[in-house]
């Protein structure tokens, strides 16, 4: 059996999967179902000086994603500190706490959240080119704690330039991405915004946002040498599995457990473990960094033209829809496609509409 425990940044863990800060984590009671739930570590509801007054409605889902104009915790700071941050450190579980968002808040907060988390992770939040607020960021954390500190990116930065320079004000780790935005969807009978902020924008989350969180931590991991946290559009194992496979040390998750329920946590550990097992890998460092030296470092201008699996093949004609170069066909008797290499411009996209592994590229196959 696969061995998903682990540890990083001093905090043993059974498995990798946490919550990313957020409703599912938004007060004790939450935290106490995620863990429940098979949540293998707790970060929980970014906290600032102030409550948060948080727009209405703030969240709404929509066809591949999940839209939100949510904010920081709407319990101010003491409710935290007299009632959620003592019973989450009860549950039995490593704690990471989500401060922010400036430097003065985060000095302010830092100091006070380490008698109840191992770690604190500051939301930085959407930053233009400029990483100074990053740097003292980390350095105001670094200098009012004790504990490690996680530096949690958006993706619209230039994450290698704000990575490093994280890393180089102290930074312990680093969570990314942040969702993506600003984004607007509306009713469409009466126009009204799904969300109630003043704009009517929010942030997108979930599926659709997931090639990008994973080309961030890519990015990260490449240029740092700290441990990294992948966050953003996970909704299946095999998506916390790419996240390791770039190189990520853990993996944190908000949108799916709204959507599905803090059983999402659990179910996310045995399909990963499931993968684990039916590929033959032991433990999570069999799995980490495996993509890194796979990832091109220039064009690949060759055309390979994808060889097709008779066996597995259904005939179900998705490849034979989506091909706009007219090169893949039935073969006479209908059991199965044929390519033709004369046609095919090794566009890859059958590759990827395929879903019973029936077509492969040539390089791929045993």
């Amino acid at each position: 059996m696969a061995d998903l425990s682990l540890e990083v940044l001093g905090m043993k863990m059974d498995n990798p999967v946490m919550p990313a800060a957020g409703p599912p984590v938004k007060d004790a009671e939450a935290a106490r179902r995620a863990a429940e739930g098979g949540a293998g570590a707790l970060v929980t509801k970014t906290i600032s000086v102030e409550a948060a007054d948080v727009p209405r409605p703030n969240m709404a889902s929509v066809r591949g994603g999940f839209l939100n104009a949510e904010l920081w915790s709407e319990m101010g700071p003491e409710q935290w500190f007299e009632n959620e941050y003592p019973e989450i450190a009860g549950l039995d579980l490593p704690v990471i706490a989500g401060i922010g968002y400036s430097a003065e808040e985060i000095a302010k907060l830092a100091g006070r959240v380490e008698e109840y988390a191992d770690a604190v992770e500051l939301s930085t939040h959407y930053l233009g080119d400029d990483p100074t607020p990053v740097v003292e960021s980390a350095k105001a954390a670094k200098e009012a704690c004790d504990i490690p500190v996680i530096v949690k990116l958006s993706p619209g930065v230039d994450i290698p330039v704000f990575a490093r320079a994280a890393e180089e004000a102290g930074a312990d780790g680093l969570a990314l991405i942040n969702s993506v935005g600003p984004t607007l969807d509306f009713d469409v009978e009466d126009g009204r915004p799904l969300l109630g902020s003043e704009s009517g924008y929010g942030y997108l989350s979930g599926q659709a946002i997931f090639p990008i969180a994973l080309r961030a931590v890519y990015q990260a991991v490449s240029n740092v040498d700290i441990p990294v946290m992948g966050v953003g559009g996970i909704q299946r194992g095999i998506d916390a599995v790419k996240m390791l496979m770039v190189g990520a040390s853990a993996v944190q998750v908000c949108t799916a457990p709204i959507l599905q329920g803090p059983q999402f946590y659990g179910n996310l550990v045995e399909e990963m473990e499931d993968f684990m097992n039916r590929h033959g890998y032991e433990t999570l460092a069999d799995l980490r960094g495996l993509a890194l030296d796979k990832l091109p470092g220039q064009d690949q201008m060759e055309t390979i033209p994808p060889t097709v699996t008779e066996a597995n093949c259904t005939a179900c004609e998705l490849c034979i829809t989506s091909c706009v170069y007219d090169a893949i066909e039935l073969n006479e008797t209908g059991d199965y496609v044929i390519v033709d290499e004369e046609k095919c411009a090794g566009c890859g996209l059958c590759l990827t509409r395929c879903n019973f592994d029936a077509l492969h590229l040539e390089e791929q196959v045993d």
